[in-house]
């Protein structure tokens, strides 16, 4: 028997086919071409990606941050995190009254010694949940500014998908994992140390997966009757990972409103359920085409919305894979979500854990105030701008850290400015009298670092993964 050809099969060319025709050939390749394995665009890395996108370091600060403990919130799970303590607030009407609640579903009465519960979430709503995690649950609450007069407060929660049909969807073959729910409540007596009395739902909304929810809910502390602001509610509302999950046209347009900041008037009905009111000098209320509701967009995570004592209202954005942004929202601007992170070209329809130098790209999107990367962090934890006399360090500053490594940054109020990226400095952490870091005494990666404000401006820092809270007492 003839031994075989010695060759390589693989560059075998084919066949003229001379038996067929030109459009029969060509009909054979495409079929041919659809069978093949095309590689996902998603997942190719790019060679003009940025392997560094900010390469300047965080500046370490010649001061010193000393924090005292207090005491560690209840325990919520017997798991890490121990104690989802999530935000603190100051009630507008009475300043010696001050909340903190846990994500898992309580909102407690706040001293520097306890927490008392004020409302447990899990009895008052059966169809909440906060799991799977990833800031589900109570996602925020706030209450009106006159809360002593007429009793309101409103709260921010999840609740299985489905569970009652939505205010705010998409095409119906694309996921819901969950929604998140916008309820007024009103209590039967304002002064009670513990809440009683009803809720109304005012909407809710779809999201393509447990992320970026609605995070944050909250009024202008420095607004006054009379004022434009006095009364209306802003909301933030991620892109519920509508872009990583390969939808960025959920959350890419003024007609929608992921990835936006809302703002509406709860004492209204002009909406389209009625159940609140679009406030008339909104960008976009007199545009049929348009989300009335929506007064910024462009955020993948609005995660905190906060007034500076000049009237800025600072809004922190996590970033995906790159960059932690500080913004200064306005009204009717876009801050880029899903093209931009940070000051940087992202791609939702490549893969987007790569960001891309501008190279003079001038669009109309505006830059973030303040931004790292994820060389020093990986999702920031928004803060306050330090306004109390005792320590006089601190005065002006806006303290800020990050969630993961539990460090503390700051910057100059003065130099947060629309659309102008300023530098941001770390302070050395003295905590009970020792140089430490968050970590250490977590004795975890993450930390889970939140920051709060009390009564007369004084900060404190919690780490949800112990559940531990501390308090800022000065700086040199």
């Amino acid at each position: 028997m003839a031994a075989e050809p010695n060759f390589d099969k693989r560059t075998i060319a084919m066949p003229d086919f001379a038996h067929l025709k030109k459009m029969e050939v060509e009909n054979l390749l495409n079929y041919i071409n659809s069978r093949q394995t095309k590689p996902d665009p998603r997942k190719v890395l790019s060679p003009d990606g940025l392997k560094n996108p900010i390469p300047e370091p965080i500046k370490k600060s010649e001061l010193t941050l000393k924090l005292k403990y207090l005491f560690t919130a209840p325990a919520t799970s017997d798991k890490i995190p121990l104690a989802r303590i999530n935000t603190m607030v100051v009630l507008n009407d009475d300043p010696k009254k001050v909340f903190l609640s846990d994500l898992r579903g309580i909102v407690y009465h706040f001293n520097e010694k306890e927490l008392k519960p004020y409302l447990d979430f899990k009895k008052m709503v059966p169809e909440y949940i906060h799991v799977p995690g990833l800031a589900t649950g109570l996602g925020s609450y706030a209450f009106h500014p006159e809360f002593l007069k007429n009793g309101l407060f409103y709260t921010a929660h999840s609740e299985k998908a489905k569970s009652r049909k939505a205010d705010f969807s998409y095409a119906d073959s694309i996921k819901v994992t969950l929604q998140w729910v916008l309820t007024e409540w009103k209590t039967n007596n304002p002064e009670a140390e513990t809440f009683e009395g009803t809720r109304r739902e005012l909407f809710r909304i779809d999201m393509v997966s447990q992320i970026h929810g609605m995070q944050e809910i909250a009024f202008n502390p420095n607004s006054k009757a009379g004022d434009e602001d006095h009364g209306l509610l802003y909301i933030g509302i991620g892109d519920g990972g509508a872009s990583e999950n390969g939808f960025p046209f959920i959350c890419n347009s003024f007609s929608t409103p992921w990835s936006s900041v809302l703002r509406i008037d709860p004492a209204g009905n002009n909406s389209k359920n009625g159940n609140y009111g679009i406030p008339a000098s909104n960008p976009y209320a007199n545009y049929k085409e348009m989300a009335g509701e929506v007064y910024c967009r462009g955020f993948r995570n609005p995660n905190r919305i906060y007034w500076s004592p000049d009237g800025k209202m600072i809004i922190s954005d996590i970033g995906h894979t790159n960059v932690e942004e500080l913004n200064i929202g306005q009204k009717g601007l876009d801050y880029g979500w899903p093209y931009r992170e940070g000051t940087f070209i992202i791609k939702p329809e490549a893969n987007m854990k790569q960001v891309f130098d501008l190279k003079g790209n001038t669009s109309s999107y505006t830059w973030p105030s303040a931004q790292y990367d994820h060389d020093e962090g990986y999702a920031i934890s928004a803060g306050y701008v330090y306004i109390e006399n005792e320590i006089p360090a601190l005065k002006g500053k806006y303290i800020f850290g990050d969630i993961v490594n539990g460090k503390v940054l700051f910057v100059e109020n003065k130099d947060l400015n629309l659309g102008q990226t300023t530098n941001i400095q770390e302070f050395t952490l003295e905590i009970e009298g020792k140089i430490d870091n968050f970590r250490n005494i977590c004795k975890n990666n993450k930390t889970d670092l939140r920051f709060g404000q009390g009564a007369n401006g004084e900060i404190y820092i919690y780490t949800k993964t112990d559940g531990k809270i501390y308090k800022v007492v000065g700086c040199e």
